[in-house]
């Protein structure tokens, strides 16, 4: 995350940070309505800088062209090839600005002054020095910059921020300019209590604090990158999840600052991982290996795997697990890389996590009232546990939407986001 990104002295108080999602530029023709709206905002004297993901399913399709190659492509070329997504995002988009008769220009991660470090696939903003972006702003230009890609400060290598690594981009840069908010506009209208395309009664959020929103991303839901969450509220950095395809005076959407309290414990949302491993490490004595789980990230690096999210760990009776989660691409590389190796394995492959998020910190008594209600309704439980403000359960993979509509209609019981769900 950045160190130094306070050095802009830029400091408009009208500068809008906005981020598209690639599902709202998956076309050429969606990428003309993007243009219009943003062309309409800077009509009304708004500086604007734009974060691009890449169209629709490219980078999909570009991991997938990859993996048509060889089962563990290098991660250094991978990034190389994946940041192409983005490029393309970035340049339609300013074609169709200056078509408007906007002035607008792009940059990449690295012209834009994303520094990282020197990891790839899931790097780390370490410093922002975004001068041609400011430059670019003071001549009343519209810029556009490619999402989920920088520049590592010390080898000057190509690197990538990891899947959804495109709001990263845009909070790092509205941190560093100062912007009066960071948008993330997207296909859906607001953060829900769960995931409308799952959840026909999902229910929109208006407001949310850092905390919760760090916890619901965390553990799954997708609305934004934990990282990114983690570091507007480091940076005070106002969010707003919104629809890309609304007016920028639509009120719907859902604001995420500091100064959101609330007074009632009711659930706010329930999110998931579809897919997560259990992993037992063995041989940690052997010199060949790594001897602490510290180690396990630089291990897989060496060896051509990306890195994972380490959601939880826990030991009981000198049993030790460990609970792992990554873009599937990453979690079939590690299976296939387990069998030619002796330091971790898989103990189970088929787990998906489910994630309930209050709006005070969890008490035993709800805890338990969930698990009484998920095994009354025949839901099998591998593990549960409550950090901070969330219970966690873990569950097959084919139980898993089950599990998050009886959760969910139990938080529709107290009329959702407005007295305690609980007893």
């Amino acid at each position: 995350m950045p160190t130094e990104n306070s050095n802009s002295n830029l400091m408009v108080p009208n500068l809008i940070v906005q981020k598209y999602g690639g599902a709202t530029l998956a076309d050429p023709q969606k990428i003309k309505q993007v243009a219009k709206r943003i062309f309409d905002l800077h009509k009304t004297g708004s500086k604007i800088v734009v974060i691009v993901s890449a169209m629709g399913e490219t980078t999909n399709q570009l991991i997938a062209l990859a993996h048509q190659i060889c089962d563990r492509p290098s991660l250094r070329e991978l990034d190389m090839l994946l940041t192409a997504g983005e490029r393309i995002s970035m340049s339609l988009l300013s074609i169709a600005l200056n078509d408007l008769g906007c002035s607008a220009i792009s940059f990449t991660g690295s012209q834009a002054g994303i520094l990282t470090d020197n990891s790839h696939v899931n790097a780390n903003i370490i410093e922002v020095k975004a001068f041609r972006v400011e430059q670019a702003l003071n001549e009343n230009k519209v810029v556009i910059l490619a999402g989920f890609q920088g520049v590592a400060q010390s080898s000057k290598e190509i690197t990538t921020l990891g899947r959804g690594g495109s709001d990263i981009s845009a909070v790092a840069m509205a941190a560093y300019l100062k912007a009066h908010r960071c948008e993330i506009l997207k296909d859906v209208t607001s953060i829900f209590t769960a995931d409308p395309k799952l959840v026909e009664s999902a229910q929109p959020i208006p407001q949310l604090n850092y905390q919760h929103l760090i916890e619901m991303t965390t553990w799954g839901a997708k609305v934004l990158h934990h990282r990114s969450v983690q570091l507007a509220a480091e940076k005070q950095v106002n969010l707003f999840v919104g629809a890309a395809n609304t007016t920028t005076a639509d009120p719907n959407g859902t604001l995420i600052t500091s100064h959101i309290q609330f007074d009632h414990q009711f659930m706010l949302a329930i999110n998931s991982f579809a897919h997560l491993y259990e992993i037992c490490f063995i041989n940690e004595n052997n010199s060949e290996y790594p001897n602490t789980k510290d180690d396990f990230p630089s291990y897989l690096q060496k060896n051509q795997i990306g890195q994972l999210q380490l959601l939880h760990s826990s030991s009981q009776q000198q049993k030790s697990k460990y609970y792992y989660t990554a873009p599937i691409e990453i979690l079939n590389s590690l299976r296939d890389f387990e069998k030619q190796q002796n330091y971790f394995k898989i103990t189970n492959q088929e787990l998906s996590s489910i994630s309930a998020t209050f709006a005070l910190p969890i008490e035993e008594k709800n805890m338990t009232q969930l698990i009484e209600l998920l095994t009354k309704n025949d839901i099998e439980l591998i593990d549960s546990f409550k950090i901070k403000n969330s219970a966690h359960f873990l569950v097959k993979q084919q139980q898993k939407n089950k599990a998050i509509q009886i959760l969910h209609a139990f938080v529709l019981q107290d009329s959702s986001l407005t007295k305690s769900g609980l007893t």
